[in-house]
């Protein structure tokens, strides 16, 4: 009876306390709150979906932490949501968005990206007028413009109803005063609207277009970008809803919305509208492109070969020099032991990104402390360590195993002091030597426990984004022909972040999203089947 009242307490946490209970509802409330507002903002934009499901997760949260017992889930519930969100949320959602053509032309929808290509379709008439405006308001509410036409001193009037406010001269018959050099200073049934009162147009003074006819596509407008100066305008090209044809008034080209590459396109020649897209799917397309595109496939499989190298050569040498200075100073025999491990440990407790960039300042090809000071036997002949691709690799790899040996050293010191030395002192009775203690004891027991953290820090590296980026940029750029830029540093990630935020051809997120789904399962896959090695590892051991 005794057990099983303490299992119910272990399980339902006890009774509440008043005070307990109170601060649990006021911090749900807030959560609530919170939640109750993005619902709102997703119901606003019609992602009827995405608020289904955050109100569905917000009601099992709140029935997990109202109710009596549970108490393992209250635990788990916040790491659950957290892995949800910055975990599973990103992969599925970057495989969602390697499906797409999602990029710098293409980030809207179709009705923003034509609207998009309206507003940038608008061109000056040639040779028309130019006008000091002022922004009026007439009795029915409109917004109006009264413009000075610069070259013929008339003045004109008119608003973004052409039938109700055509754009028309207007003269003293109409109740229009003028002030000595002939510029309007009042007009019967409109009202001047001062600096404050124009700001407060909605939606906007800049983003009124006053029809020069009744036809606004043929006829022109006059627009304004500062609400002082007027020109009349024209739109490159006319659209119809209808058909989804843009049509360009300069030569009466037709292009038709093509939904299998997101843009406006010639159905004769294929020539595209202009840069601006709209997002659709595009199926295998990006992965595809990836083994396909000769501008990606040339630096590719060297960028892959390298990515390899660089996690390989950066696990090895820092768990090689991690382990020696283990095996060095695991004798508890050395004087001031513990400020030796100490100094190991410095390079692991600076940010990262600050080594990297003092050791960018140290390789410096002209200036740098190790060609001038270390290197300085060596003349005019100075190391180019990042003008050329070998010495590149070599710094970087240099620099990694400075910012990498203290993890293993740290890792190998704290493995080696879990082997009993029991075992070590009675090889030594049989007469092992300290070699064949460390190859035959030390080092199997340590690849037990250590095995998983080398995949780890393998996985790690092989995404190594900061070591790359900070030190080299990726560089050198050996081949400027390239497409996209590739590095002799470059290692996936890196390729992958230049093609996403590219500044030559413009960013590519569908494609650098299948790059990343690409990468995850080499990861996934290496892990895996390391981990099934490791457990093999375990079983010679027993």
């Amino acid at each position: 009876m005794r057990t099983r009242n303490k299992n119910f307490e272990l399980h339902s946490g006890g009774t509440p306390s008043l005070r307990g209970t109170l601060a649990k509802i006021f911090i749900l409330g807030i959560v609530d709150a919170g939640v109750g507002f993005v619902l709102l903002i997703l119901i606003g934009k019609e992602k009827y979906g995405l608020a289904i499901f955050f109100g569905l997760i917000t009601l099992v949260v709140n029935w997990i932490y109202l109710r009596r017992g549970g108490l393992p889930a209250k635990y788990l519930t916040p790491g659950v949501l957290l892995l949800l969100a910055f975990q599973v949320y990103v992969v599925i959602f970057s495989g969602y968005i390697s499906f797409t053509n999602y990029g710098d032309a293409h980030n809207g929808n179709f009705t923003e990206a034509l609207d998009a290509i309206q507003q940038a379709a608008v061109e000056p008439i040639e040779g028309a007028s130019e006008y000091e405006i002022k922004v009026v308001r007439s009795d029915d509410g409109a917004v109006q413009f009264l413009a000075f036409d610069l070259a013929t001193n008339k003045i004109f009037m008119g608003g973004e109803n052409y039938s109700k406010h055509p754009w028309r001269e207007y003269t003293a018959a109409d109740g229009l005063v003028t002030d000595e050099s002939g510029y309007p200073a009042a007009l019967e049934g409109v009202t001047f609207l001062t600096d404050e009162e124009i700001t407060e147009v909605e939606p906007g003074v800049t983003t009124l277009k006053i029809p020069l006819g009744p036809d606004l596509a043929k006829d022109g407008f006059i627009a304004t970008a500062d609400a002082f100066f007027a020109q009349q305008n024209r739109f490159s090209y006319t659209y119809n809803e209808e058909t989804r044809v843009m049509t360009r008034v300069s030569d009466n080209k037709e292009f038709i919305a093509d939904e299998t590459v997101g843009y406006f396109k010639n159905a004769d020649d294929g020539e595209l509208l202009s840069g601006i897209g709209w997002q659709v799917r595009v199926g295998w397309d990006n992965y595809k492109k990836i083994f396909s595109d000769k501008d990606l496939r040339g630096p590719l499989s060297g960028i892959i070969l390298w990515t390899f190298m660089f996690a390989f050569g950066s696990v090895f040498s820092t768990f090689v020099v991690g382990l020696a200075l283990a095996l060095m100073f695991n004798d508890q025999r050395i004087r001031g032991l513990r400020i030796y491990r100490a100094i190991f440990i410095l390079p692991y407790a600076f940010p990262a990104f600050l080594s990297a960039y003092v050791w960018r300042g140290l390789l410096n090809t002209e200036n740098g402390f190790i060609n001038n000071t270390i290197l300085g036997f060596m003349g005019d002949n100075k190391i180019q360590w990042f003008e050329q691709q070998g010495a590149a690799r070599a710094a970087v790899l240099l620099v990694n195993l400075w910012l990498g040996f203290p993890y293993m050293f740290l890792i190998c010191t704290g493995a080696l002091q879990a082997i009993p030395n029991d075992l070590t002192e009675a090889a030594g009775i049989d007469g092992a030597s300290p070699w064949k203690i460390v190859k035959l004891i030390k080092l199997p027991l340590l690849l037990v426990s250590l095995a998983p953290l080398l995949i780890a820090s393998f996985a790690y590296n092989f995404n190594n984004f900061g070591a790359i980026y900070l030190l080299t940029g990726g560089g050198p750029f050996l081949d400027p022909t390239l497409k996209v830029e590739a590095g002799a540093t470059d290692i996936l990630i890196t390729f992958v972040y230049r093609i996403a935020f590219s500044r030559s051809v413009g960013a590519d997120y569908g494609l650098a999203s299948a790059f990343s789904v690409l990468i995850f399962l080499i990861i996934g896959s290496i892990s895996y089947f390391s981990f099934k090695r490791t457990r093999g590892l375990e079983e010679l051991t027993q």
